[in-house]
Formats: structure tokens, C-alpha cells, sequence
């Protein structure tokens, strides 16, 4: 069917005629072919990155392979090492850095007792770091091997077999870290072992 101008009247978006709202009455304001912005003929153009992004950008495409998995070790070796030096199986409750959910409630926060179980697994004593934080040390194995293989791929192009993940096995994980959190903060017998 043609419209009055000769054009071809089928409908266009929202159910409109490229005449018009058709029989429906006049179309509501805003809304309707002559309100849409019309995109430009080559896309949107990607807005122009800042300063601070383009300077990253260059130190990354600079910088040789294994610098980024270094940095992610240098991380990682500063965490254990402060774990090591503050020794905080011997530090009091309220010492400084200290849980603020602990000094204001009393309760453990989900990650309470997890630098003690690194200060243990730093040190081979594994039943000690369970003790403290069973989760941290269940997941300790696959984050260790998850971070070998992603910075022997990035620095030296290793192929280690793939650890697959899957969303439901990561929201069974999060999902025992809470029943975890809560437990251990039940104050009977036999969760008041989980005190930490």
C-alpha cells in the first residue's frame, strides 16, 4: 500500500506507517520516525581516551610480556610478606589494621582469621590454617594454580590444561562462604569451634 506521497506505507517502528500513527490518532509527542535521532552513516566513534588511559595504554604496549604477571607476583609476595613480619597470631584483637565488623559487633566478617591461615600455610601448618579459615585454604589450590597459569601464558606462553569454572560452581562457593560467615558465628556447640 502507498502513502499519499507515493512512498511505500508499510509500518515502521512501533507499529506506524512511515506516514504517520495511521488510524490510532496522532502519535504521542516524542515518539515516532521524526523523533528518533538519526545514527551516522559510519557508527558512533569511540569517545577519545584521557590522559591517564592513554599513558597506561603505551606503558602496556612498552612494556615486554612478563612485566604484568610480575607485578601481579610483587602483589602477591608483599601480601605474604606482611602476613610473615606482623605475625598476627600473636597480635591483640584490636590492633591496627584490625576487622571492623569484629571490633563493633563481636561477630567474624567472612574473611576473618584469613591472614592468620596464610601466616600458617606460610609456615606448613596446615591443620592450623584450617582452623582458622577453612574456605580460604579449600580455595588456596585452584587460586594458585589459576594465577600459575595465567602468568605462564602471559610471560613465557605456557599452555597448562584449563581449570573451567562454571558459574554454578562459583555460586556453590560463594553460597558455603556465607553459610561459612554464619555459622562460625553461631554461639553453640559444635560452631563456637569456629571462632576465631
Amino acid at each position: 500500500m502507498a502513502s499519499a506521497d507515493g512512498s511505500a506505507g508499510g509500518p515502521g517502528p512501533g507499529g506506524f506507517g512511515s506516514g504517520g500513527p495511521g488510524a490510532g490518532g496522532p502519535a504521542p509527542a516524542g515518539s515516532g520516525p521524526d523523533a528518533w535521532p538519526a545514527a551516522p552513516p559510519d557508527g558512533y566513534a569511540a569517545p577519545e581516551p584521557d590522559r591517564l588511559t592513554r599513558f597506561v595504554l603505551r606503558l602496556y604496549e612498552r612494556s615486554p610480556r612478563w612485566a604484568v604477571p610480575l607485578a601481579a607476583l610483587g602483589c602477591v609476595a608483599i601480601g605474604m610478606s606482611y602476613a610473615l613480619l606482623s605475625n598476627p597470631t600473636h597480635a591483640d584483637p584490636d590492633a591496627a589494621p584490625t576487622c571492623l565488623l569484629k571490633l563493633t559487633t563481636g561477630l567474624d566478617c567472612p574473611g576473618c582469621g584469613g591472614t592468620r591461615a596464610l601466616w600458617y600455610v606460610l609456615h606448613g601448618d596446615l591443620p592450623a590454617a584450617a582452623r582458622h579459615h577453612f574456605v580460604f585454604i579449600f580455595a588456596l589450590p585452584f587460586l594458585a594454580y589459576l594465577f600459575v597459569a595465567w602468568a605462564g601464558s602471559q610471560a613465557f606462553g605456557w599452555r597448562l590444561p584449563e581449570l573451567r569454572i562454571s558459574s554454578k560452581v562459583i555460586g556453590g562457593f560463594l553460597a558455603a562462604w556465607l553459610a561459612f560467615s554464619v555459622l562460625r558465628n553461631l554461639p553453640w556447640a559444635p560452631f563456637t569451634s569456629l571462632y576465631v
